[in-house]
């Protein structure tokens, strides 16, 4: 999801009678639009890209392939950036105009599952008996009760890739603490050399080591009282969390144009060996194959905290947001047997395969096939994820909030790494946010 960067660009929806109009006039695109000419059935996909075949190539790939084993079906894709894309949804369902089958954000989903707009999976997941193909905690996470709400899109594996030749040539042990890591951004600060390359221009969601520190200091235990009041944002573990993320900003841990560039060249950054790590996920790895720093590449869970709260050795290796599909798809006989075709082939073992071909890790059971030379950087993903102890939250806390509210959690985090909000002030951020996700 990816979240991806990637997937996962969450800016703020604008709701003005301008986006409002512009987003109704592209209803049309959103919907199905039933069977082809020539016989063929077409089935829609709407993806949080605009430029799918680029920027998701695995899933591009995946659909020709399964256009190819399927010649009676057509896939048509289409897709806009993230806000775009979710305010889109919003509209179309409640018009009732979703399309057959659609990327969107764990929260939304839950709010189209509650109003009548998805199609219960649960029944299509145990006729093509995929179940025990996804991890339990997978299923768990999309379902309300006995309803399967979505299924999962890509696996979200997120970290902070390193540069170990950088931390070599300046005298720098692979850091395990978080004092090892402030320590490492002061002697690399010295050197002109940034510790951790992030861009929080046009790219706001690209926290992801820092959402996975959230987990080190409670979240997952404290979301659901976040969500119904009991527990406060401005608590005294997330204060010292971020009052941690002040440090390393003090310590000169990041870029001096963090505000100014974007993820992608926070990502150019990293892979032309000017920044010692890079704040991603496991869809950052083919760049980084591709560039010269490849065989100095190692992937860190991210540092463990002495004053945090539970569970230390973590990773976050969960499913991104979900695909689900529309309810309506159940009334038409042959769009409802090429949804649960297509279901099929994504996650059989030949689109599992495919996915980890274009730097992705497979979100079923499958046990990936990885060339340890053509793909380092992913196998070092991978390797860490399975590390001896090392354990993964349920899902990344941005997933289980609304989206102003996730959208408040990256600002107050960017807010404190640029200097911009103090961490009192940050929690106090998101806080008010999630108070008026109440009203």
């Amino acid at each position: 999801m990816r979240r991806t960067a990637p997937t996962p660009p969450l800016r703020r929806i604008a709701l003005g009678l301008v986006a409002v109009t512009a987003a109704a006039l592209a209803l049309t695109a959103c919907g199905p639009s039933g069977s082809t000419a020539g016989g063929k059935t077409e089935i829609t996909l709407s993806m949080q890209n605009p430029d799918v075949k680029t920027a998701d190539p695995a899933t591009w790939a995946i659909v020709q392939a399964f256009e190819k084993a399927n010649p009676d079906i057509t896939v048509t894709v289409s897709g806009e950036a993230v806000a775009d894309h979710l305010q889109k949804l919003s509209i179309a369902a409640q018009s009732d105009t979703l399309p057959d089958i659609f990327w969107v954000y764990k929260s939304t989903a839950e709010d189209m599952q509650k109003a009548g707009k998805l199609l219960d999976l649960a029944p299509v997941l145990k006729d093509l008996n995929l179940m025990d193909k996804f991890p339990e905690s997978t299923v768990k996470n999309f379902s309300t009760g006995d309803v399967v709400y979505g299924v999962p899109y890509q696996g979200l594996l997120t970290g902070l890739w390193v540069n170990k030749k950088i931390l070599s040539e300046n005298g720098i042990a692979m850091p395990k603490t978080f004092d090892d890591l402030v320590a490492a951004a002061k002697t690399l600060k010295a050197k002109g050399i940034p510790t951790i390359s992030d861009g929080a221009n046009q790219s706001s969601f690209s926290v992801w080591s820092f959402l996975t520190d959230l987990d080190r200091f409670g979240f997952e235990d404290k979301v659901s009282g976040l969500l119904d009041g009991s527990v406060k944002y401005t608590n005294d573990d997330f204060l010292r969390l971020y009052t941690h993320i002040d440090q390393l900003r003090k310590a000169g841990a990041f870029p001096t144009n963090v505000s100014t560039q974007t993820y992608q060249q926070a990502v150019d950054q990293f892979t032309n060996g000017k920044a010692a790590m890079l704040d991603a996920g496991v869809w950052a790895s083919s760049a980084i194959q591709g560039s010269s720093i490849a065989a100095d590449i190692d992937f860190w869970k991210g540092p463990e905290f002495s004053d945090g709260v539970g569970e230390q050795n973590i990773i976050m290796n969960v499913a991104s947001a979900p695909f689900a599909v529309d309810h309506k798809v159940a009334n038409d006989s042959k769009k409802l047997a090429a949804v649960k075709k297509f279901i099929g082939f994504y996650y059989s073992d030949q689109a599992q395969q495919i996915l980890v071909d274009n730097g992705q890790p497979p979100v079923t059971t499958y046990q990936a096939k990885v060339d340890a030379d053509k793909q380092s950087a992913l196998k070092a993903a991978l390797d860490a994820s399975t590390a001896d102890g090392v354990t993964s939250p349920q899902s990344q806390p941005d997933l289980l909030v609304p989206t102003a509210v996730a959208n408040a959690m990256y600002d107050s985090i960017y807010g404190v790494i640029q200097g911009q909000l103090t961490p009192s002030a940050a929690l106090d951020l998101v806080q008010k946010a999630l108070d008026s996700n109440r009203k």
